[in-house]
């Protein structure tokens, strides 16, 4: 087979330019695969690889990561290891709209950490790929001293030890001396990864390996067994809890970690090839419309409804905690809030995103900053700038096609983040109309549209699940916004009526903002000690991105961007209304 190589390079989420590498076949392609290589090493070392790998007629794309090769970036180093993860959703998309090939075209191979970026992607961003080939992916990287993940976030919080020095040499990747003379001569490779992105790599895989049954699409694991580089219990858990209808595992007998570089590396490039090739004889699987009835997160949601044994120590320790947040707790403004309004009310939301401890005493100011640096409700203020974000690229590219710019929040909160993206699109003439249930939230909405002096705002009182209502907005939205809301009801019947509706006002080419919590690591401690608007227990259930994109999908949009903040807890969506299923 004969593939053209060419070099190129992209502009990725956050303007950084990075560089990868082609391999096109003499007839133009329909079908490609995506390479992440593995840690501190590029694209350029697949060149004598392609061949093997690639089913005739495919093309070939192979990155330099961010901070590696040529591509641009502080050496083996970024903002957070989900900066990763949005340069190959970046990287996957580029190449779906230069190259015109679908992304249901495409299937991703990842070695190493590639692998673990890879799978990561593949769970936060839920790509309609056909095939996912992970080469001893780097779940776990092995630090052969004691308790050095715990000594690594000391330093790291002391400002030591920025950087960690590679143990790994040539000779403990693989067999084969060429390859080996190869790798000691390579100048593009490097020999240290940042501290901070390691730990990242080991919080982030945690959750991936955790959260595995997200993972619909057919996957290959490869796994080294005489890898001394990961470790290879990891690769089995993932396996294990791996949510594919279709996937492979294949142990790969006297291999080092780099099995693609090894001396019999085409038995591991064949697999792929052959796994690759098998999944575009497949249909895809069926859109998860049921996933509130049965499956992975459905469980989880009847474990946590369930209340907890009397004997149980858990029983008691999530008693106890609920019991002082509910007594000397309420020293804290945010902690009373939530009791009294609830702690998912939109009264909640507007404190947390203003992010200013107050309370009753020193006290009470301390456990209010306590509060509000949770996890989550850190989350929901990087959720409220990309939600922003993406709300004024919906205005401005709505404003392009020279329609009357309108737009709609269906549960608008205290409205904040509406307002202050269409203050920044400053589109002239725009008008917006924004609706909750809440009239409190609706008088906050009103005040700070009059505080901020933005003209066209309109406040309702109205369901966000009235499908009839939603289809007779009048004039039609250019935009709509749905934030915070889907992910508060376990069942899917009402979040579809409520989509049904805005997808019959939402005009041809128009847009949705909408949001989703696939994932949240205090998810019981949530559901066992704290109330929602109704006062009752707040228990959530998880929808998998790949679920809520299938329910924006079922009516009409596509997905053409998403965003997810560093811990991988929410993400903002922007689909356009491609279908009319009416």
């Amino acid at each position: 087979m004969s593939l053209t190589l060419s070099e190129h390079r992209f502009t990725s989420w956050d303007g950084l330019s990075i560089f990868y590498r082609a391999w096109h076949p003499l007839k133009k392609a329909d079908r490609a695969i995506v390479v992440f290589h593995r840690g501190h090493e590029h694209s350029g070392r697949w060149t004598h690889l392609v061949d093997t790998l690639a089913p005739a007629g495919f093309a070939v794309f192979a990155w330099d990561a961010r901070g590696n090769g040529l591509s641009e970036g502080p050496r083996d180093d970024a903002p957070h290891f989900t900066a990763y993860t949005k340069d190959a959703d970046a990287f996957v998309r580029h190449l779906s709209r230069t190259e015109n090939i679908p992304i249901e075209n495409m299937a991703v191979v990842g070695h190493s950490v590639g692998g673990a970026v890879a799978a990561a992607w593949a769970h936060d961003f839920a790509p309609k790929i056909r095939a996912l080939v992970l080469g001893t992916p780097a779940f776990r990287i092995k630090l052969y001293f004691p308790f050095a993940v715990r000594c690594l976030r000391v330093a790291l919080k002391l400002g030591l030890m920025k950087t960690v020095p590679s143990y790994v040499k040539a000779r403990v990747l693989t067999h084969d001396p060429e390859e080996i003379r190869r790798y000691n001569k390579d100048p593009l490779i490097s020999h240290s990864i940042s501290t901070r992105i390691l730990l990242d790599l080991f919080d982030t895989s945690a959750r991936v390996i955790e959260d595995a049954a997200a993972i619909r699409i057919p996957t290959l694991l490869l796994v080294g067994q005489r890898d001394w580089v990961v470790e290879i219990g990891a690769e089995r858990r993932f396996f294990q809890r791996l949510g594919s209808p279709v996937k492979k595992l294949e142990w790969l007998p006297h291999m080092f970690h780099d099995i693609f570089h090894e001396t019999d590396r085409s038995i591991p490039l064949t697999m792929a090839r052959e796994f690759i090739e098998n999944s575009f004889t497949r249909q895809s699987p069926p859109l998860l419309l049921d996933a509130d009835r049965r499956g992975a997160t459905r469980d989880e949601y009847d474990r946590l409804s369930k209340p907890l044994p009397k004997i149980s120590l858990r029983h008691w320790g999530y008693a106890g905690l609920r019991g002082a947040l509910k007594s000397i707790g309420r020293l804290s403004q945010g902690i009373r809030l939530g009791w009294e309004s609830g702690f998912n009310s939109g009264r909640t939301l507007e404190y947390v995103y203003r992010n200013t401890s107050q309370g009753l005493s020193v006290l009470g100011r301390a456990m209010d900053r306590l509060y509000l640096n949770g996890v989550g409700w850190r989350g929901i203020r990087v959720r409220g700038q990309q939600i922003e974000r993406l709300i004024a690229r919906a205005l401005v590219e709505s404003g392009k096609k020279g329609h009357p710019v309108h737009l709609v929040d269906i549960a608008c909160g205290g409205g904040r983040y509406v307002l202050r993206a269409l203050k920044e699109a400053k589109i002239p003439g725009a008008t917006a109309l924004l609706r909750d249930r809440e009239p409190k939230n609706l008088e906050e909405a009103r005040r700070l549209s009059q505080e901020w002096d933005i003209p066209g705002v309109a406040v309702e009182q109205a369901d966000a699940f009235d499908e009839k209502s939603l289809a007779r907005l009048a004039p039609p939205p250019r935009v709509a916004v749905v934030s915070g809301l889907y992910e508060l009801f376990a069942d899917n019947g009402p979040v579809l009526a409520s989509l049904r509706g805005l997808a019959a006002a939402v005009p041809q080419n128009g847009y949705l903002v909408y949001t989703n919590q696939p994932w949240h690591p205090q998810l019981e401690l949530i559901a066992r000690v704290l109330c929602d608007w109704d006062g009752r227990p707040w228990i959530m259930r998880r929808r998998t991105q790949e679920e809520m994109d299938d329910l924006v999908r079922s009516v009409g949009f596509e997905k053409i961007d998403i965003d997810i903040d560093p811990w991988g807890i929410f993400t903002v969506s922007l689909a356009v209304r491609r279908w009319d299923l009416r």
